[in-house]
């Protein structure tokens, strides 16, 4: 990696990958750079080798990222940012292939099951792969024509392969969040626009204290928009839970919450403090405006 710190922004996959293009979609004036893992990734954060880190957290479709909840407390890096990435999946091929020589479609196990009605629809095998890029490196180098990848158009044009079928991805909504990564905390003022702040935390082992724990957000008015648990160490018993909350820590009610959530808990531990991203704003604002119109109709 030769890029200065202050203008790389890293992220995992291949040339091509849909996290390729969450870096220059979110920040175009920094040079991306692939990285094998998340692991890889995150180590040249923090390294000092790059500035930023991209990382899928979790999709509209699929779920959440595996892994991730275990790597970001292990990391020792910040969540300083989010993203969120309107995923379309291409069908590529090799320039003189034609739909119906297709027979398998290659991609990540994520994109195959987000197209997968479409690929049995065309009769299409579904070959799970490691990446998305990859895949369609993978089409170019084997000179098959049977052989299409799912992956991104930026692929096409990185690969030399033609986009044989457009956006075949099942549900217009597919949008994946991704985090961004750095070494040092970001200062985010508070009240003057929506403030996100990440946190895990493992409670205590007595009887209803998850319930008791989460009380203090309900009674202070705190939006929690994730609560996801992992287990911790292949234990069933030890449990640590991931949580997005809308406010600041400095906000007094976020810091009413806090306190109970401490009484309840044996580790708290922020992982972030965040400016929100235009589209969860502008997902706000719609639906305060669906609320208000129900609100409205029922008075009428």
């Amino acid at each position: 990696m030769t890029q200065s710190k202050d203008t790389a922004i890293v992220y995992q996959g291949e040339p091509g990958a849909n996290s390729h293009l969450a870096c220059l979609h979110a920040f175009p004036d920094m040079t991306p750079v692939a990285c094998h893992t998340f692991e890889d990734a995150i180590a040249a954060v923090q390294s000092g080798t790059a500035r930023l880190a991209m990382i899928p957290i979790e999709n509209s479709v699929s779920g959440r990222v595996a892994d991730i909840h275990h790597l970001l407390p292990e990391s020792s890096l910040y969540i300083v940012g989010e993203h969120f990435e309107r995923i379309r999946h291409q069908l590529l091929a090799l320039p003189k292939a034609k739909l119906e020589d297709l027979k398998t479609v290659h991609s990540h196990t994520m994109a195959l099951g987000q197209c997968r009605v479409t690929m049995r629809d065309m009769g299409l095998q579904a070959v799970p792969e490691a990446d998305t890029a990859m895949s369609a490196r993978m089409v170019k180098e084997s000179g098959d024509l049977t052989m299409s990848a799912l992956s991104t158009a930026l692929s096409a044009e990185i690969y030399g392969l033609q986009i044989i079928r457009r956006d075949v991805e099942d549900a217009e909504h597919n949008t994946t969040r991704f985090v961004i990564l750095a070494d040092e905390p970001q200062k985010v003022e508070h009240g003057k626009s929506l403030v996100l702040t990440t946190f895990i935390f493992n409670v205590r082992n007595v009887p209803a204290a998850l319930y008791k724990a989460m009380g203090g957000f309900a009674t202070n008015g705190i939006n929690m928009t994730k609560l996801e648990s992992y287990q911790l160490g292949g234990s069933f018993n030890a449990t640590m839970f991931y949580a997005d909350i809308e406010g600041h820590p400095d906000d007094r009610s976020v810091q009413l919450a806090m306190e109970e959530l401490e009484f309840y808990t044996e580790e708290v531990r922020v992982l972030g403090t965040y400016p929100a991203s235009p589209f969860r704003e502008a997902l706000k604002v719609q639906a305060d405006a669906a609320q208000n119109a129900t609100q409205d109709a029922k008075r009428t």
